[in-house]
């Protein structure tokens, strides 16, 4: 595996690939792998000859400084569990590489990154933007995959792609979960034994949603209460359960059909996020000439 630390060496290398016919997937990441993101991975050498991954801590989509400071990072491990699954390079440039001294340029999705995260962490989804936009012109990937976990992130990076004429298509990965049912990421190492136990609450939560929309239940208010009486239960607490449109992200004023089910929630210091596409049962039609 080849490690590259600039953008212009990321070019050449991308270049030469390009002529040579070889299609490439980009696996854009912040680094601390873990099953999710080599699942990710394993779906990019499915789908092309040369597999990038790239490795930054994006100190723009953060919103607190102590954040930032806490995310893990272990560039070694990570490098040979990447190499381990036959991956061609790794981008691993420094913060002064992706934004250079005078830098002062942002790319911005609007309406699509108001809701959810982006109404809780303002300039979160334009710090993410910008840096996927100069990873794909670094790395000039056939196409990328990202995560469905981080779902509002997957549908404001394709509004990207769309409006800005990038030549790029975007793959969702699956959902990666723990055995408990927790969803895999890097953040699930900062929590202690104790908020580990209070975590479990999230997929028992949603499971919950599930259960009452395929039992017929409708109003999203009604729902999200399912969720925080879980969450809330194991002394935890919810920044946001919201039904949305899989696609546009807006408002589902009432379940009719198949509605995304988008979670945040706060255990201990450590913020989790989570959703699930939910469905509401169909009303059972009654026989003619019965009652009315």
């Amino acid at each position: 595996m080849r490690t590259i630390a600039t953008v212009a060496e990321m070019q050449r290398f991308a270049d030469a690939e390009r002529r040579a016919g070889r299609t490439i997937a980009l696996v854009p990441t912040m680094g601390a792998l873990h099953d999710g993101h080599l699942s990710l991975v394993r779906d990019a050498r499915r789908r092309a000859d040369s597999v990038v991954v790239s490795i930054f801590v994006n100190p723009i989509q953060f919103n607190s400084p102590s954040d930032f400071e806490k995310y893990p990072r272990d560039d070694a491990r990570d490098a040979l569990l990447l190499e381990r699954e036959g991956v061609g390079a790794l981008f691993l440039p420094a913060a002064e590489e992706v934004y250079p001294a005078g830098f002062q340029t942002r790319v911005e999705v609007t309406e699509i990154s108001k809701p959810l995260c982006g109404a809780h962490r303002p300039g979160h989804f334009a710090g993410v933007t910008t840096v996927v936009a100069k990873l794909f012109l670094a790395v000039k990937p056939h196409l990328a995959v990202f995560g469905a976990k981080d779902y509002q992130q997957l549908q404001v990076v394709r509004q990207m792609v769309r409006d800005l004429n990038f030549d790029i298509e975007i793959v969702a990965g699956e959902t990666v979960r723990e055995l408990d049912g927790l969803a895999m990421s890097s953040r699930n190492v900062r929590l202690s034994e104790l908020d580990r136990e209070r975590a479990r609450a999230v997929p028992r939560g949603i499971e919950r949603v599930r259960q009452a929309a395929a039992a017929g239940e409708g109003d999203p208010a009604r729902l999200g209460a399912e969720f925080a009486s879980e969450i809330e239960g194991a002394g935890a607490r919810v920044e946001y359960a919201e039904l949305r449109h899989p696609e546009t992200l807006a408002e589902v004023p009432r379940l009719e059909g198949r509605a995304l089910f988008a979670v945040a929630v706060w255990v201990g210091d450590v913020r989790l996020i989570d959703n699930a596409i939910i469905e509401r049962a169909a009303p059972a039609r009654r026989a003619a000439g019965g009652d009315r």
